[in-house]
């Protein structure tokens, strides 16, 4: 058996792991036997319900077709099973299976499979970390059904590689700033500067700078989804909160859809390394803790609609709907609201010029590699910030941060503080705000004033990370559910007090709103979304669970 290059001898091992026979014996019931011929193909990449093999004798391949040739990925003997993460996902297939020895094989149904990991505690470690190294081996060499052509400089580039990267979805890189024949052949098909990047989408498709909908909808992200079903939950975000509650949903049997509009982890899923968090000593960014976390939630059967943005609810009757950006309404009796807040934007005239040519949101792997050895920008004071701060030090030659109040004792934990207090990489600025940006095709200054002094400077920097104050995303709500002044959505008790202006709806039971409870009987909001919300990873995993429980109560009475 060889097996892709990526995996260390011990990660070989758990990544391709030989069943025993008592193992096999337990997947035989629900399984059935199938004799394969020399050359035969068991799946090709982009197709769906791709069944799941357990080699009894005989051996395959797989490889990973591209319009070059094949790429070997790796080879399957007896006791070894096919497979990776796009099994529980529901995805489409990335790579071809083909029998290199006639035999005979156990075959599963992608349903059978997720029953069985549901079922049984050894399977399901066994297949469960196999399918997570595979998966993590395909991306590190790119091995997936996308060739993205595009450029650093470019920030539609940008926006594609991170949705690709926080989906954890492989894909193969052509930087045309150093592959001159791509650039050539490019310019052959007289492709614009305005239609980079170029991607080529299961070996057939040619997009040019697709929108994050149409990437999704090429590459089948949501094609398991039917939107005709009516669900037990609809979980609207997937930050920490709305992983937690499709985690709990789906283990506990309910029929769960999670909605996410960009990438599951929310703000958090943008931290380089959150280190307070229960059960991890040494810290997990939190792309890490969010796609550990999608991966629970599809063992139990959950299912996760990407790329796809709530634009409204319907709420005039049960079950309810969630409307889409792209015209489907998906229905459920019991909604929960975890759609968390977004970053403010400094009130700067030409901020949108420079966002994703200079200006960021999220300070991961991919924007340090930017900004290596030059200085850079941190605009906030909570802990998202800080994280940035500390992170992005140990790349960048210096770190700007700059803070609105006067200290951070009120704004950031103590841990940090220390971090950042006691690296000679960071220099705070307290008071100080962003007036200005300068630059042409990409940012090259940035003019702050410092608020105590009056003073006004401007710094060759190309950098600007911004990560201060947020806002709900709630304006799909309005009409169906009260808000508080700042647009949070109210819960429980909250509902009953006077800061609830112009409540849309009156309380339509004769019982009290359940703790995590909107003003719509049955939804339910949880996370940064929630007046009063502690803005905390571990509290908002702790709401996503506790509504789980309250949602069996409203399923109850429907």
């Amino acid at each position: 058996m060889s097996s892709l290059p990526a995996l260390g001898a011990l990660d070989r091992t758990q990544g391709f792991p030989v069943l025993t026979s008592a193992q096999i014996n337990r997947v035989r019931p629900g399984s059935k036997l199938r004799e394969v011929k020399l050359g035969e193909i068991l799946f090709e990449p982009g197709d769906t319900a791709v069944p799941f093999f357990i080699l009894l004798s005989g051996s395959m391949e797989i490889v990973q077709p591209d319009p070059w040739g094949e790429h070997p990925v790796t080879t399957h003997g007896p006791g070894e099973f096919t497979g990776e993460i796009a099994m529980i996902s529901g995805q489409r297939c990335l790579v071809r299976g083909r029998v290199t020895e006639a035999g005979e094989f156990l075959e599963l149904s992608g349903e059978g499979l997720r029953s069985l990991v549901a079922s049984d505690a050894e399977l399901s470690e066994i297949f469960m970390r196999a399918f997570i190294l595979r998966r993590l081996a395909l991306i590190s060499h790119g091995y997936g059904n996308l060739i993205l052509m595009g450029s650093r400089h470019c920030a539609n580039t940008l926006r594609l590689r991170e949705f690709l990267g926080r989906n954890g979805y492989p894909y193969t890189y052509v930087d045309l700033d150093t592959d001159k024949t791509s650039q050539e052949l490019l310019d052959r098909f007289e492709v614009k500067t305005e239609e980079v990047p170029v991607v080529v989408c299961n070996g057939q498709t040619v997009l040019r700078n697709p929108s994050i909908p149409r990437l999704a909808d090429c590459l089948g992200l949501n094609v398991s989804i039917d939107p005709s079903q009516v669900r037990d939950v609809i979980i609207v975000g997937a930050g920490p909160a709305g992983l937690a509650a499709a985690v709990y949903a789906a283990s506990e049997g309910l029929n769960t859809l999670l909605i996410e509009t960009e990438s599951p982890g929310g703000q958090a899923g943008s931290s380089s390394k959150i280190e307070n968090y229960l059960g991890f000593p040494t810290g997990v960014s939190g792309q890490e803790l969010a796609s550990r976390s999608i991966t629970q939630a599809q063992k139990f059967g959950a299912k996760m609609m990407v790329a796809h943005k709530a634009v409204h609810l319907h709420c005039d009757h049960r079950p309810y709907g969630v409307a889409l950006d792209n015209g489907n309404i998906l229905s459920a009796r019991v909604i929960v609201i975890s759609t968390g807040a977004q970053y403010n934007k400094p009130p700067l005239y030409n901020l949108s010029n420079f966002e994703g040519r200079g200006i960021y949101y999220g300070a991961t792997y991919m924007e340090s590699q930017l900004c290596a050895g030059e200085e850079v920008v941190v605009v906030g004071g909570g802990n998202s910030a800080g994280q940035a701060a500390v992170y992005l030090a140990q790349s960048a030659r210096k770190v700007h941060l700059l803070i609105r109040s006067a200290g951070l004792s009120e704004t950031m934990s103590r841990y940090l503080i220390q971090r950042i207090t006691h690296n000679p990489s960071i220099e705070m600025h307290f008071k100080t705000e962003i007036v200005a940006l300068q630059g042409n095709a990409e940012l090259e200054q940035v003019s702050w004033i410092d608020r105590v002094t009056g003073e006004t400077s401007t710094h060759e920097i190309r950098h600007l990370f911004i990560m201060a104050g947020a806002s709900p995303r709630t304006d799909w709500l309005r009409g169906c559910i009260a808000l508080d002044d700042k647009g949070f959505i109210l819960t429980g008790r909250d509902l009953n007090s006077s800061s609830a202006p112009g409540r849309p709806l009156a309380w339509a039971l004769t019982r009290a709103p359940q703790m995590l409870e909107t003003s719509l009987p049955g939804v339910f909001a949880v996370g940064d979304v929630r007046s009063g919300n502690i803005k905390r990873v571990a509290s908002a995993v702790g709401e996503g669970a506790i509504a789980i429980q309250l949602v069996h109560r409203a399923l109850a009475e429907f």
